[in-house]
């Protein structure tokens, strides 16, 4: 797909697909061609390996791009994917949304209103979740404190971080990066915030479910893969800070022990009946020294990845053109 040199600044807005074939068409439908700020506004659908008709009824509803996978790869690799067509393609402003039309089109403007002003990097739209029907109790409870946790792990004052509404500026764009299968949502306001990019959220209205979610098929399910990717993506972009943190419980455990021998062993006529609490509390510090070693290693590491995400930014700006900037 060559890189457009057509004037103007153009928002491209992706839509990930997987078998989508009954809900595209709303979905489009709900979409402008008309963004304040912009001269152009083209479609851009992810074809994820999909083996229904999502392909032939994006082109029939008029999309200006579609790049597909030949068999599926997850809706993290779709989302890269998508960006990086969207680069290719010329765009100021990318734009992300759901293929099964949970999120309002006519939001779009809103959404994309902080990136025009220059007062945003990446926008996310805030979904109402509290009057969410579709939501249990129990969901909405986990979303709120989902949220929070990225929040406190972020910097950032994102209040939906589970949602896909997103808005990026072209920089933005070239920069994120995402490690993990499941999802991209939480792992990239993490990278952004710690980067220091500037995110913020505005509120989004949302349209009535159209089918069951299928990243999230259970609670227990959601919870451990949410709750995975925020400490995969702590040890990631904060690895001395995680495992110094790790070490700290085995360490107190082993101060704790060790005192408790230096206590007991005053007080007794038989300090070898202590033994085995001195060599627990050696093999905890030790462990904890471990574990802060790591962590420097880790660190070191995360230094080297670094320098190399700079240079794949920079190749990619090569390649697609720095372009213009929002």
């Amino acid at each position: 797909m060559p890189a457009t040199d057509e004037p103007g600044r153009k928002l491209v807005i992706q839509v990930p697909c997987f078998n989508e074939e009954a809900t595209l068409p709303a979905t489009l439908a709900d979409l402008p061609r008309e963004v304040p700020g912009f001269d152009r506004v083209e479609w851009l659908v992810v074809d994820d390996g999909s083996t229904d008709r999502t392909v032939e009824v994006a082109r029939a509803h008029g999309v200006d791009h579609v790049v597909s996978f030949p068999h599926n790869r997850g809706l993290a690799a779709a989302f890269l994917a998508g960006l990086d067509a969207a680069l290719r393609a010329g765009a100021d402003v990318v734009v992300n949304t759901d293929a099964d039309n949970q999120y309002d089109g006519s939001c779009i403007p809103d959404l994309v209103a902080p990136v025009v002003a220059g007062e945003a990097d990446m926008v996310v739209g805030e979904r109402p979740i509290e009057s969410v029907d579709e939501f249990s109790p129990l969901k909405k409870r986990l979303q709120r404190v989902g949220s929070g946790v990225v929040r406190a792990f972020s910097g950032t004052d994102v209040r939906d971080a589970a949602s896909g509404f997103r808005a990026f500026n072209r920089e933005t764009a070239m920069r994120l990066q995402v490690f993990g299968k499941y999802s991209y949502t939480m792992e990239t306001i993490v990278q952004a915030g710690w980067q220091g990019m500037r995110v913020v959220g505005v509120p989004i209205r949302v349209n009535p479910a159209t089918r069951e979610s299928r990243l999230v098929k259970s609670i227990p399910q959601y919870v451990w893969r949410s709750g995975s990717t925020i400490v995969r993506s702590f040890a990631l972009y904060k690895p001395f800070r995680f495992f110094v943190l790790l070490s700290v419980p085995p360490f107190l455990a082993g101060v704790v022990l060790v005192v408790r021998w230096v206590v007991l062993t005053s007080f007794t006529d038989d300090p070898a009946t202590r033994v085995p609490s001195l060599v627990a509390a050696a093999v905890l510090v030790l462990l904890a020294i471990l574990l802060c070693v790591v962590g420097m290693l880790a660190d070191l590491l995360a230094a080297n990845r670094r320098l190399i995400s700079e240079v794949h930014v920079e190749l990619r700006r090569s390649r697609l053109g720095g372009g213009r900037r929002t």
